[in-house]
């Protein structure tokens, strides 16, 4: 009983206590009397992490103390394991590092045991410790950081912050765990309602990773292995290295319908008057992104088709899908919309189609002249009040005229294929009348963001778990869910790792 008793007249804050008065009599003495506002907050902040450390490590010595009394008490209610079976053992003095935002403590909690049987220790469940050594708190901070930049620049910011408590290759583990309920999240989450005048906009697109080659598709791995290369040291022009997997995003937003005329979209060739200013598109609202790089588009399709109907499960809304004019992709949506008995209005996005215009244009015109920008506001023009044939017949004869040849007439005739074989997708009169949305804006910003700004990286080559970690958590952060993300995670996590003797065939909720 001696060792109790000495237990229990220590102060659990006294060290706590004393960190502080150290620090507070340090800033009042002397030695701090000349130093510099920086080298104060460089002093406060150490010192300050190390009393919150010392705080935390108390508040948990407190709770172990506590669960020593209850357990000491008479009538204890018997412990239990997941499997319901009683643990009648008793084993006092079981610690488990835990790696915070305060540095590193350790907690001491009591097992309870029985023969054949693994062991059971209460104080874990109520503290909901994680089954590695980094808390939740600091997973969430890596995450935020490693989100936003590279896994070294994350490394750094939460050694700045927290102290050298986390390692690179720990941040891409923590990252990847922290993406495993994403799925989950949103097919739990009921998005806001919308009138049925409002416009339901899916787009679809796809971009590249740079992958490790085991990370590759078969077919691309096998072109990386296999095709011959002009030169040793580099790329010769038009090479590719196929190191790239392709990542398929889809976006689904609402947009009030702003209707325009094709003067909005398109200056006239002699330049606008004045008085008349082009009214404004449609807006997105209640933008909602994913993207995966492991699973097939059709799993991206559906998932962003899951979406939308969340929005409108009676289908009384217009919905419109803006893609590039990939032949896959389109065959994927019309699928999918055919299975769900869905009616969709497919539209190519206009900048796409724009560029095959200016690419024609160079065919007849010099690059940068004003005879090739009139060439290209008179054709998109046509294209725009929905005579996309009327356009491409204009092109062909006027390649005929002038006797194009070579890579010239290649362009041109590209430019034809492209109008004469989407023109179910190119009634632009009627997106414009009706106040569609004509452009692919906010998937493009998408690619751009969330793989161009992270993703692609100089020099990264990624793994398939940690692109697609990566990925997703940066769709949900700019979906504006992260903090309610990881409030659900928190929650899914405790339910695994403590999972109660009558928990069966339930699941959560938000």
């Amino acid at each position: 009983m001696e060792q109790y008793d000495a237990f229990h007249a220590i102060d659990p804050f006294a060290a706590a206590t004393g960190a502080f008065e150290c620090l507070q009599g340090t800033l009042a003495g002397p030695e701090s009397a000349t130093l510099p506002h920086q080298d104060l907050e460089d002093l406060i902040e150490v010192r300050g992490r190390e009393l919150l450390r010392l705080l935390l490590q108390a508040h948990l010595d407190l709770r172990e103390r506590r669960e020593r009394e209850q357990d000491e008490q008479a009538g204890r209610e018997a412990v239990r394991g997941m499997d319901g079976k009683v643990r009648p053992h008793r084993e006092p003095g079981h610690s488990r590092r835990l790696a915070c935002v305060f540095g590193t403590v350790i907690v001491t909690r009591t097992a309870w045991r029985g023969r054949s049987m693994t062991s059971v220790r209460p104080l874990d469940a109520d503290l909901s410790l994680p089954a590695g050594l980094h808390s939740h708190g600091l997973r969430r901070l890596a995450v935020r950081e490693a989100v936003r930049g590279s896994y070294d620049q994350a490394k750094e910011s939460v050694e700045g912050r927290c102290g050298k408590v986390l390692g690179k290759r720990q941040a891409e583990r923590l990252v990847a765990g922290a993406a495993r309920d994403i799925d989950s999240f949103y097919r739990r989450r009921v998005p806001l309602p919308a009138t049925a005048s409002t416009t339901l906009v899916l787009q679809v697109d796809g971009k590249g990773i740079a992958m490790r080659p085991e990370a590759l598709r078969p077919a691309t791995l096998k072109a990386h292995l296999n095709t011959p290369r002009a030169m040793r040291t580099r790329l010769a022009p038009g090479e590719k290295p196929h190191r790239k997997r392709i990542a398929t995003l889809a976006c689904v937003f609402d947009a009030d319908p702003a209707p325009r005329r094709p003067h909005d979209i398109i200056a006239p060739p002699d330049g606008r008057s004045g008085t008349r200013p082009p009214r404004p598109g449609p807006k997105a609202r209640a933008k909602w992104l994913c993207g995966s790089v492991i699973h097939p588009p059709e799993h991206t399709i559906a998932a962003a088709f899951d979406q939308a109907e969340a929005r409108d499960r009676d289908h009384a809304r217009t919905w419109v899908v803006l893609v590039d004019g990939a032949r896959h992709q389109l065959d994927l949506i019309q699928s999918e919309a055919d299975r769900r008995g869905i009616t969709v209005h497919v539209l190519l996005d206009i900048v796409h189609v724009s560029e095959y215009i200016w690419a024609a244009a160079h065919c007849f015109h010099q690059p940068g002249t004003p005879a090739a920008e009139v060439w290209v506001a008179g054709h998109l023009t046509t294209i725009l009040h929905g005579q996309a044939t009327r356009a491409a017949a204009e092109i062909t004869a006027q390649a005929e005229q002038t006797g194009l040849h070579g890579a010239k007439r290649e362009t041109a005739g590209a430019c034809v294929r492209y109008l004469t074989g989407h023109l179910d997708q190119l009634h632009y009169d009627t997106a414009l009348t009706k106040g569609w949305p004509i452009a692919t804006g906010p998937i493009e910003g998408a690619c751009r963001h969330l793989i161009g700004d992270r993703l692609e990286i100089t020099g990264a080559r990624w793994g398939l778990d940690g692109a697609e970690a990566v990925l997703k958590l940066r769709a949900v952060k700019d979906n504006g869910d992260l903090d309610a993300y990881f409030t659900f995670h928190l929650a899914r996590e405790h339910q695994r790792l403590y999972p109660t003797p009558d928990q069966h065939d339930y699941d959560l909720t938000t």
